[in-house]
């Protein structure tokens, strides 16, 4: 079955929550998608913030209610990462919400320390994976992007690899060129999604938010502009190319 995604690349409200959903509930309901699935950037209720003790949620906070409506409105799953308090400390917790209202969690593990986020935030330990329509999905958040061997696709346990993200204009090259690596080695689709503008830290962001065929093409690349886009993958293609090239036969055994 083909698998209809949704990426969303704007820019955000800094550290303010309450617009920033309306704003993407604005955004959804003028493009009104037929898809399966629609990705929001890292932390997309506040920008990419160290302010966890000021902004965080409990985990059942009031974005995971509006993902749980949006997901319903739209008959598809929503996933994005937001700042979550839970047992005393801090999360960067990406929800994977399906439109009958169950979801899923996946706690950032590489946490960015040149920006500190490693003093404020606690890592995640295990990663995700979850199924749509078919589909077997990671969803890994940002800095993850660099670390090849949590993303690792052993055994073609997964078909589509996304990253949500907070990622600066300043490394927009090894942004681009890691999401093609991925997709490379992985040998499964990639979806990048990525915000543009300035932050509150006079940061700026040039999108660049992408979905790579798995021999390393883009299927759509964006540039530095606001937009909500809607791509059909197929799994079929996927499959076929699976076994003509099975790469992953060959692969190093070794688990982390």
């Amino acid at each position: 079955m083909d698998l209809r995604v949704t990426i969303v690349q704007t820019e955000l409200h800094w550290q303010n929550a309450e617009d920033n959903r309306s704003m993407f509930s604005e955004k959804l309901a003028a493009a009104a998608p037929a898809t399966d699935l629609i990705v929001l950037p890292e932390m997309f209720t506040t920008g990419f913030s160290m302010s966890a003790e000021a902004l965080a949620e409990e985990a059942d906070g009031p974005t995971l209610d509006w993902m749980r409506k949006e997901a319903r409105t739209h008959h598809a799953v929503v996933t994005g990462s937001i700042i979550v308090r839970e047992g005393g400390a801090y999360f960067n917790r990406l929800y994977w919400v399906r439109p009958d209202g169950t979801y899923a969690t996946y706690d950032k593990k590489h946490l960015f320390r040149m920006a500190k986020e490693h003093q404020t935030y606690t890592p995640g330990q295990e990663r995700l994976l979850v199924e749509l329509n078919g589909w077997n999905i990671c969803p890994l958040v940002c800095y993850d992007l660099r670390f090849p061997v949590w993303s690792r696709n052993t055994n073609n346990a997964y078909d589509l690899l996304l990253y949500v993200a907070n990622w600066p204009k300043v490394r927009s090259q090894p942004w681009r060129i890691l999401l093609q690596a991925r997709a490379i080695e992985n040998i499964a689709y990639v979806i990048g999604v990525n915000r543009i503008g300035t932050d509150g830290n006079q940061h700026p962001y040039s999108g660049d938010s992408a979905i790579i065929h798995p021999k390393g093409y883009h299927l759509l690349e964006t540039s530095e502009t606001e937009g909500i886009h809607t791509l059909t993958l197929s799994k079929k293609e996927l499959e076929d190319f699976r076994e003509a090239f099975p790469a992953h036969l060959d692969a190093d055994n070794f688990s982390l």
